[in-house]
């Protein structure tokens, strides 16, 4: 190395004496700046949003070694602290003899060699602590590195050093270099530089690493602790009360604001399947009692977050395959009832795998090999998997279609920041206000005539039509008008849904298998929705076998959803996130009160009457903004990875298009049904003409079926991709998840996710249940 970079500057020796007297005194003057340091005393009610030692309070920072060189021309060692990565750095080779200072007392200690081993501490997640051997108080966190691998822009540009300069100073928040006066510089002509001792890792098979490997937590920011520094801003906490009133307010305001998931669904897929208005009315009111059981279910046995259970787009998909299958398109007389009973089977059987699955402890192992860059494009493709269905249909009445999506859209975007009276209304409510001010919209257009053709009647069948002019305006009056609906005078005010109300369901092993692929989606989008939203609530992430409980209590409400026949499995939506983000209320209660409000809405059945009126293309309208929200909180997940990495980008792009493609090969093969069914509907018929011959009807239905969904296609391809590619786990961000040890010594981990301690006894299978003595 060239003198001039290590600062071997040429001259007498009364200069050096004098430079490094006056650098002395200048460190001096910088420490007598300093407040005065009280001695460290440990503390145990430390919260995690403070800085995490008394060095870092202080601003002290220690000196490790200083090294008195003999020659010009010796190498030398130094490592320098990056404040923003906080990674050491090497300079050079070597070693010489060390003179530590202890970081807390400020005292000289002895000499114990030329390293200083790391220990793996059993904090937070993989973070590990660099610590001193007699278990002093953590003076410096070492942030991820992994491997050998060079992190771009993790050096800091070397500094010259002189004879006289303190080569350990560090620079503070305020800019002020603070270092340990006289300790760094020996009276020496050649004034060599002080330095650090080698430190070297061990991993796992014992070998030797310069960098340690280490997970990664949002926004770059390490706990305190082992605490979990969470999203600032909630309104109220997970586990606050304030108050009766309250409570029922952010209730009712959770829930409306996700209304376009929890009603809408059946109005898409009631009439698909051949329902009448009565049906719709009905199936709307089971999904709402169904909706608020499995919440409270959820919010008291599951994970216990703030999330909310309903009818999931996830299985909407797989619906209308089976409506659409060969077998039903030619079925008249009771056909609503034959594709809902086949459906509750399926469904039966899939909340049973699903539930096995998680009280067996299996989907803690599986969790493992589930990373945002498989949660991200499979959670998208939920959403894509209707871009087929979502304008062709609402586009029949862009007078009602247009004015909703560009009020949703001012409503969320524009509006966004306007407070009336301390809430944002607009960004809260932006959905039921869309659908309220365009539905009086419709109801005028109906009113003035804009919908009437002479000679023909809205309430005559389009099958019955023989007037070639009527048939050409019966799909538009059947759609478009607000006074076709007639479930408000054939409903009843007062009826209770109850199970097996469609009659005893029919189990059929190709709508089975079919549905047992579909919740294992549903569980990878419940698995993100988790993460996501531990994230967002503040709090610890929940522990593997937590994960796993949440989705064996998502199984069981599925198994309920498949008993009362509301026509989808019940699993956690991922329009939560969202929620709690615009809302800032993350409390557990209020989301149990809304379930309770709609448990009470859905005995009325004038309820249900009211909103089966809603006209299908507002319904379609709204679910597009819904379906592109999906694709957007789905894509969200790459936050946790590296997203910018080649890897990344190709396993992502690549699961998303061949997810969307190869779909589309399927959904070809239509050589009758284009004539039967709508084209939006057209999609969905592939699995009774699919290319796929086995010789078994049964398997050549339910894979042909499983082939032509989105969601199914991009999560094969994006799991044997994530799994398959080499990759470091900071590129491929997995997921965090809390451990048994963080159970054990938080108490508010324990607050957060253990099961109330009246029913948590009468559990015999603690692996699933989240105890402390198995959450790996």
């Amino acid at each position: 190395m060239p003198q001039g970079k290590v600062g071997m500057e040429t001259g007498s020796s009364s200069d050096s004496v004098d430079n490094v007297e006056g650098q002395s005194g200048k460190g001096s003057r910088v420490g007598s700046m300093l407040p005065k340091i009280e001695p460290f005393v440990p503390r145990k009610d430390h919260s995690p949003n403070e800085l995490r030692s008394w060095a870092k309070k202080t601003g002290f920072v220690s000196v490790y070694s200083a090294e008195i060189g003999t020659s010009s021309t010796d190498k030398f060692d130094s490592y320098e602290l990056d404040r923003e990565r906080g990674s050491y750095d090497r300079k050079g080779g070597g070693s010489s003899p060390k003179i530590e200072i202890d970081p807390v007392l400020g005292r000289t200690r002895p000499s114990r060699g030329t390293e200083i081993e790391q220990e793996l501490g059993s904090g937070f997640g993989r973070g590990h602590d660099l610590r001193r051997d007699e278990g002093d108080e953590v003076f410096w966190n070492q942030k991820r590195r992994v491997g050998d691998e060079n992190v771009a822009g993790d050096r800091v540009d070397e500094k010259k050093v002189g004879v006289n300069e303190n080569v350990n100073g560090i620079e503070n928040k305020e800019g002020i270099t603070n270092g340990i006066g006289n300790g760094n510089v020996n009276g020496n002509g050649n004034g060599m530089p002080a330095t650090v001792p080698t430190v070297e890792q061990k991993n796992e098979d014992g070998k030797a690493e310069r960098d340690v490997e280490i997970g990664m937590y949002p926004g770059g920011e390490e706990p305190a602790h082992g605490g979990w520094t969470g999203q600032p801003g909630m309104r109220i906490g997970l586990r606050d009360n304030p108050g009766f009133a309250p409570l029922m307010y952010y209730g009712l305001q959770q829930f409306l604001s996700l209304a376009g998931s929890v009603v809408f669904i059946p109005l898409i897929m009631v009439p698909a399947m051949g329902g009448t208005d009565k049906d719709t009315a009905t199936v709307i009111s089971t999904v709402l009692l169904v909706s608020g059981i499995t919440t409270i279910l959820h919010s008291y046995f599951g994970t216990r977050l703030p999330l909310v259970q309903g009818s999931s787009f996830v299985y909407l998909a797989p619906a209308l395959v089976i409506a659409n299958a060969r077998g039903y398109r030619n079925l008249t007389e009771h056909k609503f009832r034959h594709i809902m009973r086949e459906l509750q089977g399926a469904i039966i059987v899939a909340s049973i795998f699903q539930s096995i699955l998680g009280f067996s402890g299996l989907m803690s192992l599986l969790v493992r090999v589930i990373n945002p860059v498989v949660v991200a494009p499979t959670v998208a493709a939920v959403g894509l998997a209707f871009f087929s269905y979502g304008f062709p249909q609402a586009g029949s009445c862009v007078e009602i279609t247009i004015p909703l999506l560009v009020l949703v859209l001012v409503f969320t975007l524009y509006l966004r920041g306007i407070s009336i009276f301390g809430h944002r209304l607009f960004r809260i409510y932006a959905v039921p206000l869309s659908v309220m001010i365009t539905w009086t919209y419709a109801f005028f257009l109906t009113a003035g005539g804009a919908y009437n053709y002479k000679g023909c009647s809205p309430n005559i069948p389009s099958s019955n039509i023989l007037v070639a002019e009527c048939r050409k305006h019966a799909y538009t009056m059947q759609h478009c008008r607000t006074d076709v609906s007639n479930a408000w005078r054939t409903a009843a005010w007062v009826r209770i849904p109850y199970p097996l109300q469609w009659g005893v369901p029919i189990f059929h092993l190709r709508t089975s298998m079919i549905l047992i692929i579909v919740s294992l989606v549903a569980s990878v989008d419940s698995v993100g929705t988790y993460h996501s939203t531990s994230m967002l609530v503040n709090s610890k992430p929940p522990t593997r076998g937590i994960v796993s409980r949440g989705i064996a209590v998502e199984g069981l409400c599925s198994l309920l959803a498949g008993l009362w026949g509301s026509g989808t499995g019940a699993t956690t939506l991922t329009e939560n996130v969202h929620t709690i983000n615009i809302t800032k209320v993350a409390s557990r209660r209020a989301v149990v009160f809304g379930a309770l409000f709609l448990i009470i809405c859905s005995f009325v059945g004038k309820v249900g009457a009211i909103l089966a009126s809603i006209p299908q293309v507002l319904a379609v309208s709204i679910l597009c903004f819904m379906w592109a929200l999906i694709v957007a909180l789905g894509l969200t997940n790459l936050q946790y990875s590296q997203a910018a990495s080649f890897r990344n980008v190709i396993i992502v792009g690549v699961s998303l298009f061949l997810g969307l493609s190869i779909p589309a090969y399927f959904q070809q093969y239509q050589p009758v049904s284009g004539l039967m069914l709508p084209s939006y509907l057209v999609p969905y018929a592939a699995a009774s003409d699919g290319p796929v011959h086995t010789g078994s009807q049964q398997l050549d239905f339910a894979i042909n079926a499983l082939m032509s969904l989105n969601m199914v296609v991009t999560l094969l391809i994006a799991f044997a991709l994530d799994n398959t590619v080499p990759g470091n786990r900071q590129e491929r961000g997995v997921y965090m998840w809390s451990r048994a040890e963080d159970m054990a010594a938080d108490p508010s981990l324990q607050a957060d996710y253990s099961l109330p301690r009246k029913v948590s006894w009468s559990f015999c299978r603690p692996r699933c249940f989240g105890t402390v003595r198995n959450l790996e």
